[in-house]
């Protein structure tokens, strides 16, 4: 039987002894045994030959560079080319590469032409591409209205953020997506759509909607939401370039109270080190953003849970389905998430080019952002969002708090404004309700009581453009 020990159980069995007396004895014993015990051991290595002798590891800072290099790139690899999976969901459940390849290709349909494919924001990645089809291509001498040139550039597996899945037959079987489906672009180099990746900056041309809609069977999704296919598509339609909704899937809100659309812009995922919490409502931390889309929004086959789910009254969908507690046999989401914080959290907000903003202005505008305008009571330089709880609810920043409380925090987080420039396409806030930085400003000057004049709003906009 083994003892038991409560806190209060030994106040019985040991009492204060006097000063001097036996506990003191007691302990010089105990240290004497000791220090004998300590020379015991000590004369034992001594003795030891020496390939018997224990050694200590040292962990040299190359080392430790090495390992945090390989980390990054293990990363940069699973955002870049990872599915998880989820070719499962995508073309086997959706049949997304049927409408991809077409009928004259063993799909459905008309297919998708690169034409097509470009025009709803997808983007194709020119180091991929040989020398001999770059020649082609600059020479138009490549059918880009062919859905066959499509399948070519999937099996180069240079259409940034998605995976074909072919057969031995050379045959479209499957497909499915990544990361950087998203969450990359690219600086248009070799022709608009196509050029050198650019990872972490949010894709505000990709048409997530209408490249869903492509596929044939949406049956599954209409009978996830209890609705018809039909209702599905009005869905999808209503996103529109750059945005998205993470949160349909689990509370089948799909429109606000005014009609507009719930998808909200897909954010950057660079400029994150530092920063507390994830999207724009602070669902949680990266990683824990990264299992969720990885699990519940990419479909990939991984472990996630979150009890938070299990609300019924805010997470219908979730709640039915059990998305906060997803165990399957395999997982292939889990073990990727170390690598995959690690490379985002490398990727550093993109600089501003030369001559894309007035610096004397900019000047000006600093002194404003961290005086008058109280923008750094928030935006915390170097990181620009609060370090530690950076939420916020709607009512704080002068906005209705609809997105906010589909959210489990029912709060917005303060979002880092380093590259902001980068992504000024779609507009500003989580739904885009601001067309230009300067409307931003305008609201904050009129919510707050801040007393720019125009001209200050004028140089604050191009500070904000400088970051």
């Amino acid at each position: 039987m083994s003892a038991q020990f409560s806190p209060g159980s030994t106040s019985s069995m040991v009492r204060e002894p006097v000063r001097g007396g036996p506990r003191r004895r007691v302990k010089r014993i105990l240290v004497g045994l000791a220090a004998v015990a300590a020379g015991a051991v000590t004369a034992s290595l001594l003795a030891a030959s020496p390939s018997s002798r224990p050694t200590l590891e040292v962990v040299s800072a190359a080392s430790t560079s090495a390992q945090s290099a390989a980390l990054v790139e293990s990363g940069r690899q699973t955002f870049r080319f990872d599915t998880f999976g989820d070719e499962a969901f995508w073309g086997g459940t959706l049949g997304l590469h049927k409408a991809i390849a077409g009928a004259a290709n063993g799909g459905v349909g008309g297919g998708v032409s690169p034409k097509t494919a470009l025009a709803v924001g997808l983007k194709v990645d020119v180091t991929a591409l040989p020398a001999s089809l770059r020649t082609a291509l600059a020479a138009g001498q490549v059918n880009l209205d062919d859905p066959a040139t499509t399948l070519a550039l999937l099996k180069l597996n240079s259409v940034v953020g998605v995976k074909g899945i072919f057969d031995s037959s050379g045959k479209l079987s499957s497909v499915g997506i990544e990361c950087a489906l998203c969450h990359s672009t690219v600086d248009n180099s070799f022709a608009p759509g196509i050029g050198n990746r650019r990872d972490g900056w949010p894709n505000r041309d990709l048409n997530v909607g209408a490249i869903v809609g492509l596929s044939p069977n949406l049956q599954p999704v209409a009978n996830l939401l209890h609705v018809d296919v039909a209702t599905v598509h009005r869905v999808l339609d209503s996103w529109g370039p750059g945005k998205f909704d993470a949160e349909l899937f689990l509370d089948g809100k799909a429109f606000q109270k005014n009609g507009a659309s719930a998808a909200t812009l897909l954010p950057p995922a660079f400029g994150l080190a530092g920063v507390n919490l994830h999207t724009y409502t602070g669902w949680g931390s990266v990683p824990y953003w990264n299992a969720f889309v990885a699990v519940l929004e990419m479909h990939g086959k991984g472990t996630f849970f979150d009890p938070r789910l299990d609300n019924a009254a805010q997470f219908p969908i979730a709640a039915e389905n059990k998305f906060g507690h997803i165990s399957p046999p395999v997982d292939l989401v889990t073990s990727k998430l170390p690598g995959l914080h690690a490379y985002q959290l490398s990727l550093a907000a993109p600089k501003p080019p030369q001559g894309t903003f007035d610096q004397s202005a900019a000047v000006r505008g600093r002194k404003l952002f961290t005086g008058q305008a109280q923008c750094s009571t928030c935006h915390v330089p170097p990181l620009f969002t609060e370090p530690g709880q950076n939420l916020h609810p709607g009512s704080d920043i002068g906005i209705d708090n609809f997105q906010a409380d589909r959210s489990p925090t029912h709060m917005y987080r303060t979002t880092p404004l380093a590259g902001l420039w980068s992504h000024q396409k779609g507009g500003f806030y989580h739904d885009g309700r601001f067309p230009t930085l300067l409307s931003v400003v305008q609201h904050y000057d009129s919510t707050f009581g801040l007393g720019l004049t125009a001209s200050q709003q004028r140089d604050l906009v191009q500070y904000l453009l400088s970051l």
